[in-house]
């Protein structure tokens, strides 16, 4: 019997955006080596329904797109998989075209087959030519009549390596509506529930997924395969660990999938992801994409690495991402052909083998921030790789409207990085991470930023007070962190009134330039700068005019950190864009704050050896099933 390793579907939501990942019935040239959209021919009203469409006379529709397009290369790389049939079921005059790519994304026609009348169609295809990467996909042309995609599935006669289900773990603080819109999507999928054996929601907040009006009657679609388990906020490492603990203890599934709240999932993924982890040739952590939640095309998170010197998480090919596959198809883009090897993949979405689990221990007790980077090495070191698999990804709310190192999670930032790096970094003292943690100090308090400072400061006298303190502050260092908020006027967020909040100069607009253009100091001048600038700040007292009304404003994207500190007091945009925070030169605060980040940093690089001992020693216990039972047992 075959195996369904992927089946053809198109988009749950009526949302035109979304069409260019599933189908692409757009015309497209090259012009000065860059793709170019000659015409847009996408109706939604050609989607018949989530498995067939209409394809007009006259039209062609390409399925090389990302969410059916065949990641051949991947299968080919860590499966033992060879032998893929792709099955596809139209009725009337058709044109059936299979293509393949390579590597840098070169195109080749496999084969081409006219049909007409009802008919199933077989394409046996042999993965034996992907090492460094390509699709399989298909496209469908109607000529004088229309036609109708009945449907396709590539599958294969070729056995699993493992059969086991997978239990999903969500958590989730204050976003009920999201997991309710998640668990319905769920249960409107019969073969994706086929493959779960249950679905955990570890609710953190006050506002209750069991309170939602529509709760009742997803919980009864779903019978006794959902399961809603209630704890104090212990972050998502929290949240995470309890649905490993739950899905360990319970003994009836091969994985866990852990799924974030605020998203929204393709549940083809779902299927998706445990497949490929059925067919893994070793235990193997499969990760999914992250497109944007409110930019859907735009594709934020591909493949995910921690380099090394200064032990820092970063896309691979980052400087071209996001990608927007409404601008740019599938198959236009050389880069996404290749096959790109992950470190570690975000807790968005990601399936972890429970036997993995077991060898290595659960979640660190990191509350948010890199709990997810430091499992994912901490499993690359035991000998299970992370593969961020194309095809399988959800739509979460993207960092572009954030800016989360300026509020409480600067604290976690800075906090499980050094923690994760004491774990995992090979070079003698985190090689230049202490450097990089202790410029970022200074950014800030050129930047008026104090506040993100003190809660720096604050996780690195915890990191040196020794690894006792995650289990300890599990549950307060963040209100703890709020709390401190505030003592730091700049924290506050003005709201619009009405009446406009003015600076005394009035906004500062800047052309929009390289990075390394004369506006962004390097090299030299950077060390003049950085230099002059600290003198500055320690010598000179603001002005008092400045102090009693900002000097200048600054839009989000123009308040740079070589820019802001040559003003005294600066008015500047909220990352969301929703008021202003003004930031104002403290020259005391700047003064205690820069001999305490210097003499912290001192101390770590100092002690480095020996914490990164004690760290090391204490993983076991801080990541053990027994501390987390204990730690939700004493915290019900």
């Amino acid at each position: 019997m075959p195996h369904v390793l992927q089946n053809v579907v198109f988009p749950q939501d009526r949302d035109p955006d979304l069409l260019p990942l599933y189908a692409d019935p757009e015309t497209w040239s090259v012009i000065d080596e860059e793709p170019v959209r000659v015409s847009s021919r996408a109706h939604l009203g050609n989607i018949l329904d989530r498995r067939r469409a209409r394809i007009v006379a006259g039209r062609r529709v390409s399925f090389g797109t990302y969410f059916n397009a065949f990641p051949a290369s991947y299968w080919q790389h860590w499966t033992p998989v060879r032998d893929v049939r792709l099955t596809v079921r139209t009725s009337g005059p058709a044109t059936v075209l299979v293509y393949r790519s390579n590597g840098s994304g070169v195109r080749q026609r496999v084969e081409t087959r006219e049909v007409e009348g009802s008919v199933t169609s077989h394409f046996d295809l042999v993965l034996d030519q992907y090492s460094d990467g390509g699709w399989i996909w298909f496209d469908i042309v109607a000529d004088e009549k229309s036609a109708v995609f009945e449907g396709a599935e590539w599958t294969t006669e070729t056995a699993p390596v493992r059969t086991g289900n997978a239990s999903i773990g969500i958590t989730t603080y204050n976003k009920p509506d999201y997991c309710i819109s998640t668990l319905m999507n769920l249960a409107s999928e019969p073969d994706v529930l086929e493959l779960l054996d249950r679905i955990f929601i570890i609710d953190q907040g006050d506002r209750r997924v069991d309170a939602e009006p529509e709760f009742a009657e997803v919980a009864a679609s779903l019978g006794e395969k959902l399961q809603i388990i209630t704890q104090p906020n212990l972050g998502g490492s929290g949240g995470f660990a309890r649905a490993m603990a739950e899905t360990l203890q319970r003994g009836e599934s091969e994985f866990v999938q852990l799924l974030d709240d605020d998203v929204r999932l393709e549940t083809e993924s779902v299927r998706r992801s445990i497949v490929f982890g059925r067919y893994a040739s070793v235990p193997t952590i499969v990760g999914a994409h992250m497109f944007d939640l409110l930019d859907r095309p735009k594709l934020h998170a591909w493949a995910e690495v921690v380099d090394e010197a200064p032990f820092m998480w970063r896309t691979l090919f980052q400087e071209k991402m996001p990608h927007d596959f409404s601008a740019t198809n599938l198959r236009q883009n050389p880069m996404l052909h290749m096959r790109l090897d992950a470190d570690y993949n975000g807790w968005w979405m990601c399936l972890i083998p429970v036997d993995v689990i077991r060898e290595v221990g659960l979640s660190l007790p990191a509350f948010i921030k890199w709990d997810d980077a430091e499992f994912c090495l901490r499993a690359r070191e035991a000998g299970t790789p992370t593969v961020s698999m194309p095809g399988v990804a959800l739509w979460h709310v993207s960092w572009v409207g954030k800016d989360d190192s300026i509020d409480w999670q600067a604290y976690f930032h800075a906090r499980n990085r050094i923690v994760a790096a004491l774990l995992h970094s090979t070079i003698p003292s985190g090689g230049t991470l202490l450097r990089h943690s202790r410029r970022l100090d200074l950014k800030h308090l050129m930047m008026m930023q104090y506040y993100p400072v003190a809660l720096r400061h604050r996780a690195l006298r915890d990191i040196l007070s020794g690894p006792e303190h995650m289990r300890a502050n599990l549950a307060t260092a963040m209100p703890e962190a709020r709390k401190l908020a505030s003592a730091f006027p700049e924290t506050v967020v003005h709201k619009d009134t009405g009446v406009p909040l003015r600076s005394r100069r009035g906004r500062q607009v800047f052309k929009k330039r390289r990075t390394h253009d004369f506006d962004n100091p390097t090299g030299l001048r950077l060390r003049w700068f950085t230099a002059t600038a600290l003198v500055s700040h320690w010598l000179h007292a603001p002005r008092p005019e400045n102090v009693a009304h900002p000097e200048v404003e600054f839009g989000k994207g123009d308040a740079h950190w070589w820019r802001l500190p040559l003003f005294d007091s600066a008015l500047v945009s909220a990352a969301d864009g929703s008021g202003k925070n003004i930031y104002t030169r403290d020259r005391a605060k700047y003064r205690r704050m820069l001999v305490d980040s210097v003499r912290l940093h001192r101390r770590l690089r100092r002690q480095w050896p020996e914490l990164s001992r004690r760290y090391r020693a204490a993983m076991g216990d801080l990541t053990s099933l027994e501390s987390w039972t204990s730690t939700f047992e004493g915290r019900r």
